[in-house]
């Protein structure tokens, strides 16, 4: 300022220059004026996640050699599994409080399949009910002890039994079991998919198929419920997305060709807006989204290309927050959008998360499992070929202390809706929820369909032999004192 030619005391007005179109930007088009733009607001335009600490992750497992379109990964608010190699279709359970270094031959594993394990899944009303589907053409459920631990505190493998006994199995696909996904509101309802080109909706209870559709023209790629359960869409080999009525396994509408490529076609319901989001590749082999209409499918809302990387998008939608993850197989980049329900519907967030670490496959752990006071609003779980499980933290950054309850709206809880029964009968509900906030957690009320808890035969054998032991004292005492019965 000094060799400026400004002379002192003047009136000095500096413009901005006009700012570049960007993510979260809206300007107006009227009267534009370069010093007044106006910023998109949303709650979590800044999330971020750091790359985790090696003490952090989950390391050690063997994983199995077997490919498809699964996840490869499946968590619940305490528990995450993942197939690994070996006979007998074992699978890895880790507790989500305990990471550290898993140690084959040493620490428990669950293994009771005759073939690998191609995709797994937790029930979302019991956090120790796990579903596997294998090559051995069955789905078998199982529910993690307790005490189940295959590391200590310290991170170092720990000794334990392994579990070989599951709960039930469901017999019934001719061929490989490829998919299986829980119903998000009825309790003990699961949709599988098969190499034999069906989709079957079970009752876990009664273990036998509600409905079963076979006319699938090729492999399924993907399977997804709507929020309230009752619908599901599945994506195929065939380049037909079919939006499926699950009690009576048929045909609602469907979807030809929505990707030009050849690369699977994955979808995710965006909430209760009538939305489909599917991710896949164009006629030139470039990865693309497209959000459609429910009611109106001949043609998207939306069609953003994402890159010309070569694997498959796997997107992850989180229903309370509206924020969608697309996570790459065989790519590190995780990209955060934000769905809004109308023109231009998507909204990139920040930078999202990069390392050169590929993943192998990818998971969301449920809201209830996540760090709250922390304002940690997302956690997805990375799968590496050979550097373990990566747990990813999103969070929004906030200076307060206090629980945010504006980034945490309530979420779906551990009480299912209704019942199998009831869900077959025509019932369809939303979601029971929850509040997140630690201080209230006293006042989530109990609602919804009771939970059915579910045993072994080891268990009820044990039950019965207790039983008859008990009558046979009582018999015994009743013989003592002359009394007839």
């Amino acid at each position: 300022w000094q060799n400026s030619s400004i002379a002192q005391g003047s009136s000095v007005f500096l413009f901005a220059s006009p700012p570049r179109l960007s993510a979260g930007l809206c300007f107006h088009h009227n009267n534009y004026n370069a010093t007044m733009f106006k910023l998109r607001t949303s709650k979590y335009r800044h999330v971020f996640c750091d790359a985790p600490k090696p003490e952090h992750t989950f390391t050690g497992y063997r994983l199995s050699t077997v490919t498809g379109d699964q996840a490869y990964i499946a968590a619940s608010a305490k528990y995450f599994a993942l197939s690994l190699s070996g006979g007998g279709g074992p699978i890895g359970v880790g507790r989500l409080d305990r990471p550290g270094r898993f140690e084959s031959g040493k620490c428990p594993i669950v293994q009771g399949h005759k073939g690998a394990v191609l995709d797994l899944g937790f029930s979302p009303f019991d956090d120790s009910m796990l579903a596997s589907a294998s090559e051995d053409t069955t789905i078998k459920l199982w529910s993690i002890p307790e005490n189940w631990e295959p590391t200590d505190e310290g991170g170092n493998a720990k000794a334990g039994e392994r579990l070989s006994e599951s709960l039930t199995d469901l017999v019934g696909h001719r061929k490989k079991v490829t998919l299986l996904k829980f119903h998000p509101t009825a309790s003990n309802v699961l949709a599988s998919t098969s190499s034999d080109h069906t989709v079957k909706v079970w009752d876990i209870e009664k273990g036998e198929a509600i409905s079963t559709f076979d006319e699938m023209g090729d492999l399924t790629q993907d399977i997804v419920w709507d929020v309230r359960g009752d619908n599901y869409a599945t994506s195929c080999k065939d380049k037909i997305v079919r939006i499926m009525d699950a009690r009576t396994g048929t045909i609602g509408s469907s979807l030809d060709k929505p990707h030009e490529g050849l690369k699977s076609v994955k979808l995710a319901y965006l909430g209760e807006s009538g939305k489909l989001l599917s991710v896949g590749a164009s006629r030139q082999s470039a990865r693309e989204l497209k959000i459609w209409d429910l009611k109106m499918l001949d043609k998207p809302l939306l069609t953003e290309k994402i890159d010309t990387a070569s694997g498959v998008l796997m997107p992850l939608y989180d229903n309370d927050t509206n924020v969608v993850y697309l996570c790459g197989k065989g790519d590190g980049i995780i990209r955060p959008f934000e769905f809004e329900d109308k023109d231009p519907y998507l909204h990139r967030l920040n930078d999202g998360f990069r390392s050169t670490t590929p993943t192998k496959g990818i998971c969301m752990v449920p809201k209830r499992g996540l760090d709250v006071m922390g304002c940690e609003t997302a956690r997805l779980l990375k799968v590496t070929n050979n550097q373990g499980v990566h747990p990813l933290s999103f969070v929004v950054p906030r200076k307060s202390d206090a629980f945010q309850d504006d980034i945490f709206p309530d979420c779906p809880s551990t009480n299912p809706a209704h019942t199998a029964d009831e869900w077959l009968a025509g019932s369809s509900k939303p979601p029971e929820t929850m509040c997140l906030n630690p201080a209230l957690a006293g006042s989530n009320k109990a609602g919804g369909a009771p939970k059915k808890k579910f045993k072994t035969v080891a268990q009820l054998t044990k039950e019965v032999d207790e039983a008859n032991k008990r009558i046979e004292y009582l018999e015994q005492k009743l013989k003592e004192n002359s009394i007839a019965f």
